[in-house]
């Protein structure tokens, strides 16, 4: 079952930065916006939202975190990770 997504945000130039050296594109990101797998608060105000992708070859647990206390709501960071049974909940 798909989570909450999230239709309107921004992505911030910290997160657009750690989308390029981490090599992940604006379609992944909005693939885990729109239909995450799971959502869930991190604090108060910021969520982080997760899907698992296939990427060059491999499956990877891609997390994207949002400030959600404001509108639009913020992109903040994102990241992949090999090790997706540490974050799936």
């Amino acid at each position: 079952m798909k989570a909450n997504a999230i239709i309107e945000y921004v992505i911030t130039e910290h997160a657009a930065f750690q989308m390029d050296r981490r090599d992940i594109s604006l379609e992944q990101v909005r693939y885990v916006l729109d239909g995450p797998e799971q959502r869930f608060a991190v604090r108060e105000g910021r969520d982080a939202l997760q899907s698992r992708l296939t990427m060059e070859g491999r499956l990877y647990l891609v997390r994207v975190f949002v400030d959600v206390d404001r509108k639009p709501a913020e992109v903040i960071t994102i990241y992949r990770t090999g090790r997706i049974e540490k974050y799936r909940r």
